[in-house]
């Protein structure tokens, strides 16, 4: 994901340096919130990607921007997962594969939305808007072509099953396997997504 353009100037782009840097910050930070939340240590985001705090500061000024950046970032990867789904010959396994790609994503976050809301007074007011309208518009796509193969309730819409997901994940949140309790409800809770007589179209 390129660089938020309030931390790095558009017109000087990063050295290779810089940008390994960046993409350790990110990916530190990422596995951290996974763990231990939100309020995930900035100097321990710091240790884990080999940097010192002034080079993930020159980065990220406030922990709001690294926040977003995070959360941009899933969020760019669910769409291009969406968008590789979208060549599956089975549509009903694409679209079951990338609603248990957003529930991963959503238990990963630990209170990734609710700080980024509590702080968006000082982040980027679009931000929340940006990347729903991006997930809705990327699931759409492969829920119409599941819908087209028979393969969906034509009644089901985008929005219904962004919420069931979203119910699910905030059901096993704090559970140690979260992860694996909420892949388990999501393939229990498909099976009501298919016509009658269809399998939910996931596969192991």
């Amino acid at each position: 994901m390129p660089p938020d353009s309030r931390t790095t100037s558009p017109t000087r782009p990063m050295r290779a340096d810089a940008r390994r840097n960046y993409d350790r910050i990110l990916a530190a930070a990422a596995e951290a919130i996974a763990e231990q939340g939100a309020e995930a240590s900035l100097e321990e985001i710091a240790r884990r990607a080999g940097v010192g705090s002034a080079t993930l500061h020159r980065h990220f000024p406030s922990r709001q921007r690294l926040l977003e950046a995070v959360f941009r970032d899933k969020v760019e990867a669910l769409c291009a997962t969406a968008a590789d789904l979208a060549a599956d010959p089975d549509p009903g396994h694409a679209l079951a594969t990338w609603l248990g790609a957003v529930a991963r994503h959503a238990v990963s976050n630990r209170g990734l939305a609710a700080s980024l809301m509590r702080g968006a007074q000082d982040g980027d007011p679009t931000l929340g808007a940006t990347c729903h309208s991006m997930i809705t518009n990327a699931g759409a796509d492969l829920l119409a072509r599941a819908c087209r193969a028979n393969a969906a309730r034509p009644d089901v819409s985008i929005t219904d099953l962004l919420k069931l997901v979203n119910a699910i994940c905030l059901a096993v949140e704090q559970e140690p396997d979260g992860a694996a309790q909420a892949d388990r409800l999501l393939t229990l809770a498909l099976t009501g997504v298919h016509p009658a007589g269809e399998t939910a179209g996931r596969r192991n």
